[in-house]
């Protein structure tokens, strides 16, 4: 029998996004206002799923490849911190329905399936800052990234040699 993986689903961003997201975190955080998340790992979990076996994980992924959603556009314009969990994020002012809806499809099916979902709404973000100990100053309104969301995917994390590393196990389409 297989150990249980460690899952969540996601949205990658793409690459262009996420290199200038890096640069502008570079330009406004001091280094000492909280880990940087590595960019490799720079996402927007849409379904926490925590240690999953492996027929557990097969049937997440089969519920998941059924949904049939358009995709939408995703536009990072807001930032904020959590001072209790310790984490300095980036958003959206206005999360476009579409997001809302495949998460809230993604966490209901899990929550169907024994994966534990906070009672807590969801606030589509991206971490940028861990362990962000004490307030940061965020920067003011007038940033903003946008791009087409076509696809979300299936996520293990693991951790190994002080290092959290994200896998791609699947991924599907949004219909067009």
């Amino acid at each position: 029998m297989s150990e249980p993986k460690r899952l969540f689903f996601a949205l990658e961003l793409p690459s262009t996004v996420r290199e200038e997201i890096i640069q502008w975190r570079a330009a406004h955080f001091l280094p000492e206002a909280g880990r940087p998340v590595a960019a490799e790992n720079l996402h927007l979990t849409l379904a926490f799923l925590g240690d999953v076996s492996a027929d557990k994980e097969k049937a997440l992924a089969t519920l998941a490849g059924r949904i049939r959603q358009p995709g939408f556009t995703l536009r990072l314009d807001d930032a904020g911190q959590w001072l209790r969990s310790r984490v300095v994020w980036l958003g959206s002012r206005q999360s476009p329905r579409g997001l809302l809806q495949l998460a809230n499809m993604l966490r209901a099916q899990a929550a169907r399936n024994g994966c534990y979902q906070s009672p807590q709404p969801f606030h589509p973000h991206i971490t940028l800052l861990r362990d962000a100990s004490h307030a940061v100053a965020i920067p003011p309104p007038g940033f903003c990234w946008s791009f087409p969301v076509t696809e979300f995917a299936l996520y293990a994390s693991t951790f190994a040699r002080g290092r959290t590393r994200y896998t791609e196990l699947q991924r599907w389409s949004l219909s067009e």
